[in-house]
């Protein structure tokens, strides 16, 4: 990765967070996005309400849900669970903010998972939290270390390793260490719903006051894997890029979620039109 690659990412992420604060200034409450609560917050909000629990070690895990979540959730029990308990629910692509103005419950901008990790590191840089880095390949876990040390020479990093274990005792091991560690923020590159899944089983035993599961941004982060311009992320079209870059693995995935999507909004926008309530399964919805 090289420094002009570091330098737009965090330009990136302060862009997305002035054109949210035009949208919509301290916002609260959440939409009811095809029967999962998403909170209506902007991206600075977001990183706020997630720091603010820091200095009391207030553990607090983010889910960021797109149309291929939301789809599996829908067939995945416990997933739909872990969205329905999470400490916060933000939205991570564009459709979802789209979906919000089309069921008249408009979500204030996206939460853009990448962005997000890019913003956590700023914020933990300036006011000195540490973070543990969890997931991906072992190279790809030292490249991504090594440019965030690059980009935030400040940032305190409390650990970092790779996301395979090869045993129980093994993947214990790690969750120990990230308690011993003191780690304010967790990080963890894994994929939906693995890394929900993770986080729910050992969340109390991390004792990390904030949890994010970034999914393949350290492949971003060590270089590995470009990030759409940004035209492509303001109009909805950063998963198209995505296959572009890796299409045998991507296409009938996208394909098949996305259409799937649209016909649950289409769906329940014709419930809606006909007074129907939400005709979709709901889950038990937080109560924070």
């Amino acid at each position: 990765m090289n420094g002009q690659t570091l330098v737009k990412e965090p330009e990136r992420a302060v862009k997305e967070t002035k054109r949210q604060s035009r949208v919509v200034a301290g916002h609260n409450g959440r939409a009811n996005i095809l029967g999962f609560m998403v909170d209506k917050m902007t991206l600075q909000q977001c990183v706020e309400r997630l720091v603010a629990g820091i200095p009391e070690r207030r553990c607090q895990h983010i889910v960021l849900v797109n149309a291929a979540k939301i789809v599996r959730a829908r067939e995945d029990a416990e997933l739909a669970q872990i969205i329905h308990t999470a400490d916060l629910v933000g939205a991570d692509g564009v459709p979802i903010v789209w979906t919000s103005q089309v069921l008249a419950q408009p979500l204030p901008g996206r939460v853009n998972g990448t962005d997000l990790m890019n913003q956590l590191f700023h914020v933990a840089a300036e006011r000195g939290y540490r973070i543990y880095l969890l997931g991906s390949t072992a190279e790809l876990i030292e490249r991504a270390v090594a440019n965030v040390k690059q980009r935030y020479p400040k940032l305190q990093i409390a650990g970092y390793r790779h996301g395979y274990f090869s045993s129980l005792e093994q993947e214990r091991e790690t969750v120990a260490a990230i308690a011993a560690s003191r780690a304010d923020i967790l990080l963890v590159g894994m994929s939906t719903p693995m890394k929900e899944k993770w986080v729910r089983k050992y969340k109390n035993d991390l004792a990390t006051p904030v949890i994010h599961g970034v999914g393949g941004s350290f492949d971003i982060l060590a270089g590995y894997v470009k990030r759409a311009p940004l035209w492509m992320q303001c109009s909805g079209l950063e998963w198209f890029y995505r296959v572009l870059q890796e299409p045998k693995r991507l296409w009938r995935r996208y394909l098949v979620t996305n259409s799937i999507y649209i016909g649950l909004v289409i769906r329940q926008v014709v419930a809606n039109l006909f007074g129907a309530k939400n005709t979709l399964p709901q889950g038990r919805t937080r109560t924070g």
